[in-house]
């Protein structure tokens, strides 16, 4: 059998923090951090490397420390009322590499925390501009975006009330132009994470969430996602 990338230490260490969350504990405890956290998290994002190419083309898995696919466990804390410096859970984001610096792309996704964990992709409070490119997509290619809705999750997210400036409120998928984000994915429990075949939990998530993924790269001009 796999050895799991994560182990019960990996959410033990989160709790521990969200307890003790300052300077002084993590510096303590940064040993700790690196074996129980950070080291299988960039063993996990290599892993998906090497096997995202099979669901979705084009997506960039990071394996780096920094600058790469892992979000930053320092919170950014200058405009926060909350002035704790460490975030209590990790994540990674797999980015088309086409995207821009500029651009929201979509992506896949996957979050872990004691309180949440979450996978799959789309994307996450596009700027308008991308978002009406997105909208103006759903609006003239029917079929396209009827392949979407097939697939077995359900688009999450913010929602108008209305039918979005600039489109026929009766568009037959007018409550889909209302969505102010599309993402969808699968809820997860410790259990899931910890077992020797959480990349392949990981990696049908992708593939459940890759029709919508595609759509949204087409509409905004980049590769196909998907083979």
């Amino acid at each position: 059998m796999a050895t799991p990338h994560f182990t019960p230490g990996f959410f033990a260490f989160l709790r521990d923090l969200k307890r003790h969350n300052d300077r002084a504990w993590f510096a303590a405890h940064k040993d700790r951090y690196v074996a129980d956290v950070e080291a299988p998290m960039l063993r996990f994002i290599a892993d998906v490397g090497a096997r995202l190419p099979s669901v979705a083309r084009g997506y960039v898995a990071d394996p780096r420390r920094s600058g790469g696919s892992m979000t930053r466990i320092y919170r950014d804390t200058r405009f926060a009322a909350d002035k704790s410096p460490y975030k209590t859970w990790v994540a990674a984001h797999f980015r088309h590499r086409a995207a821009g610096k500029g651009l929201t792309g979509p992506g896949f996704y996957f979050h872990l925390g004691p309180a949440e964990r979450w996978a799959g992709g789309g994307i996450y409070h596009p700027e308008m501009p991308v978002l009406t490119r997105i909208r103006g997509r759903i609006a003239t290619d029917a079929k396209a975006w009827r392949a979407v809705r097939k697939m077995p999750l359900e688009i999450e997210g913010d929602r108008l009330t209305r039918a979005p400036a600039g489109f026929d409120p009766a568009h037959p998928f007018v409550e889909d132009l209302k969505h102010k984000d599309f993402y969808a994915g699968i809820e997860l429990s410790e259990r899931d994470v910890t077992s020797p075949r959480f990349l392949d939990t990981y990696l049908d998530a992708c593939r459940a969430v890759a029709p919508l993924v595609e759509f949204l790269a087409g509409a905004l001009g980049l590769a196909a996602a998907r083979r």
